[in-house]
C-alpha cells in the first residue's frame, strides 16, 4: 500500500487589506473589541473583477505543483474545498481544472465549510492508498467578504470572515512510516442551524426573492456562543483521537495546525493539550477565518518559514458549520 505524502504546499491571499480600523468606519465596533473577541487584528477581502475564486485557487495551486517539482500535466485528480463557489452550478473544482489546463481528469467538490479541507485531504489519501491515484490536488478557497453583513447586525461574523485561497499536492510515496498516519472524520447535523447560511435553499417555493433577500436568510447566521463550546470540545477530542490513533502523546507533536477560526479557541486548544506557544501555528491575526483556506494557507506558510521541517509531526485539525469536525496526523 502507498503512503500519501504533501510533497508541496501554496497560497494566495488578495492584496487588499481591511483593518479593524477600517471595519470600525462601517459598523459600531473597534480594534479592541474585535481583537479581545477573535485575536484577528486584519485580514483579506478580494478585488472584484481580479480576484474570483477560481483564480486565487490557480495560483495556489501552481505554487504548490512547482513546490511539488511537478509540471501541471502530473496532477491526476482534483478535490476542491469551497462552500462560496464561482458559480451555483457546477462546483469549483471543473473550473480550476479548465484553469490547469487538465480537462479530462476527475473533479471533486467538498462542501463540508470550516472542516472542508481536513475531509478533502482524508479523501485524497484514501484515493492514493488504494492505487487509484498518484498525484492530487487538493485545494481549499473562500471568498466570503461578499457575503458578510457589514451592519451593525452583522458585525459578530463580518469581523471574523475573509479570503483566501491554499493548496498542497499529495503524492503517493513509498517511503515507510512517512505522510499522512490518519484522518479522523465527524460530524453531528444537531447543531446544523448553529452555524449556516438558510437561502437560497432549493426546498423554497421561490429559491430567490426580495422577501426573502430582506428577511436577512442570505446571510451568514452564528451562534457564537454554541459555536465556541462545542468547538473546545470537539478540538481537543478529535487531535487526542489522532494521537491515540497512532501511539503517541501531545508531547510528540512538532506543530499543531488549527483552522483559524478564533485565536481564543486555538489558545484554549494549546492549554487543554499542555502545548508549547511554538508547538501551535496561528496565522488568523494576520488572514481572519479563510474557512476551508485556513488550514492550507498555514501549511504553506508553515514550510515557508521553516516551521515544518522533515519528520517533524504535525497535526491538521478542524471545526465549524455542520457541526463537522476532522483531524489529520502527519509525519513529514
Amino acid at each position: 500500500m502507498k503512503n500519501s505524502i504533501i510533497s508541496g504546499a501554496g497560497h494566495y491571499l488578495p492584496d487588499r487589506i481591511v483593518t479593524n480600523e477600517e471595519l470600525s468606519s462601517m459598523m459600531n465596533t473597534n480594534d479592541a473589541w474585535i481583537v479581545e473577541r477573535t485575536g484577528i487584528r486584519e485580514r483579506r477581502w478580494f478585488t472584484p473583477g481580479k480576484d474570483t475564486v477560481t483564480s486565487m485557487a490557480r495560483a495556489a495551486s501552481e505554487m504548490a505543483i512547482k513546490n511539488a517539482g511537478l509540471n501541471n500535466k502530473e496532477i491526476d485528480f482534483i478535490i476542491f474545498a469551497t462552500i462560496t463557489p464561482d458559480y451555483f452550478i457546477p462546483g469549483n473544482g471543473v473550473l480550476l481544472q479548465r484553469e490547469l489546463g487538465l480537462q479530462g481528469i476527475g473533479a471533486l467538490d467538498i462542501r463540508n465549510a470550516c472542516s472542508g479541507f481536513v475531509y478533502a485531504l482524508s479523501v485524497a489519501d484514501q484515493f492514493i492508498k488504494s492505487g487509484m491515484y498518484q498525484n492530487i490536488l487538493v485545494v481549499g478557497a473562500e471568498i466570503q467578504s461578499s457575503a458578510l453583513d457589514k451592519s451593525d447586525e452583522g458585525r459578530s461574523s463580518a469581523v471574523i470572515f475573509a479570503d483566501g485561497a491554499g493548496a498542497v499536492v499529495l503524492q503517493a510515496s513509498n517511503e515507510p512510516h512517512k505522510g499522512i498516519l490518519s484522518t479522523h472524520l465527524h460530524a453531528d447535523g444537531d447543531h446544523a442551524e448553529e452555524l449556516y447560511v438558510k437561502d437560497p435553499g432549493s426546498s423554497r417555493k421561490v429559491r430567490v426573492s426580495q422577501e426573502l433577500i430582506d428577511s436577512g436568510s442570505f446571510n451568514l447566521q452564528m451562534n457564537g456562543n454554541a459555536v465556541f463550546k462545542h468547538a473546545v470540545i470537539r478540538f481537543y477530542e478529535v487531535v487526542q483521537e489522532a494521537l491515540d490513533a497512532n501511539n503517541l502523546k501531545p508531547k510528540d507533536l512538532d506543530l499543531l495546525i488549527p483552522h483559524q477560526a478564533n485565536l481564543r479557541i486555538s489558545q484554549h486548544i494549546q492549554e487543554k493539550l499542555g502545548l508549547e506557544e511554538n508547538q501551535v501555528f496561528n496565522n488568523i491575526m494576520n488572514y481572519g477565518n479563510t474557512t476551508a483556506a485556513t488550514i492550507p494557507i498555514a501549511i504553506s506558510e508553515a514550510l515557508e518559514t521553516a516551521r515544518i521541517k522533515p519528520n517533524d509531526l504535525v497535526c491538521l485539525a478542524a471545526f465549524g458549520s455542520g457541526f463537522a469536525w476532522a483531524s489529520a496526523l502527519i509525519r513529514w
